[in-house]
């Protein structure tokens, strides 16, 4: 709602007439996924650890510390296999529509035998997400905006260096030699990967704030299929 909303305003201040439409986007995921079996995203408040643990065993949760800020629940993290309102949000596309979807990563759900849909307490990861819905709607441009310009290779060290430009084969290397962290730039990465061997030809990693101004083809920095 807020994205919608300031996005309909900003629209009418620059006299643009576009419509702006979300779509609440159910996502499908497989209940036998391996991350049903080791929940990793924390979601909600920060519990002390005594409290935690005590709605552990009353409410049958999972519970975790979170880097040392308190404890909180943990839920799984599926992958997206399907989106669910994926035709619509494309038709909502070709007729002229600025769409938002698979806003929090989605609503996850899963399929039984006979189709239907049920839903699931997880958290699908957004990059993932935004990276399949990016291949599935045949985009040419993916773009990931983060907190930083660039991607670095060896961020936060004396060699740190930023990257322009870099093929999928050297960003899968530079991915397996551990130079971008689960917590930081890894799913990002992993993200755009994937939207290159789904079909996409190009991926842009910046900040908001590099866009200012400038056009897509002087910042950040370029991922292409090899």
């Amino acid at each position: 709602y807020m994205i919608e909303r300031m996005l309909r305003n900003r629209l009418r201040f620059e006299k643009l007439d576009t419509p702006v439409t979300t779509v609440l986007t159910e996502v499908v995921v497989d209940k036998d996924d391996p991350g049903f079996g080791n929940p990793t995203k924390f979601i909600g408040p920060f519990y002390p650890e005594f409290r935690a643990l005590e709605l552990a065993k009353t409410k049958k949760w999972k519970v975790k510390e979170d880097s040392g800020r308190g404890w909180r629940k943990v839920v799984p993290s599926p992958k997206p296999v399907e989106i669910v309102q994926l035709e619509a949000i494309r038709l909502l596309l070709e007729t002229g529509h600025a769409v938002i979807a698979g806003g929090g990563g989605g609503i996850p759900v899963i399929r039984d035998a006979s189709g239907l849909l049920d839903g699931v307490e997880a958290v699908i990861d957004k990059d993932r997400l935004s990276a399949l819905l990016a291949a599935q709607l045949g985009a040419h441009l993916y773009v990931v905006l983060t907190g930083v310009p660039k991607v670095a290779l060896d961020f936060g060290k004396p060699t740190q260096r930023w990257v322009d430009r870099m093929t999928a084969t050297e960003a899968r290397q530079h991915l397996a030699e551990g130079q971008f962290p689960p917590g930081s730039m890894g799913p990002k990465i992993e993200s755009a990967l994937s939207f290159l061997e789904g079909g996409g030809k190009e991926v842009l990693i910046t900040s908001p704030e590099s866009l200012k101004g400038n056009t897509f083809e002087s910042v950040g920095t370029r991922i292409v299929s090899d």
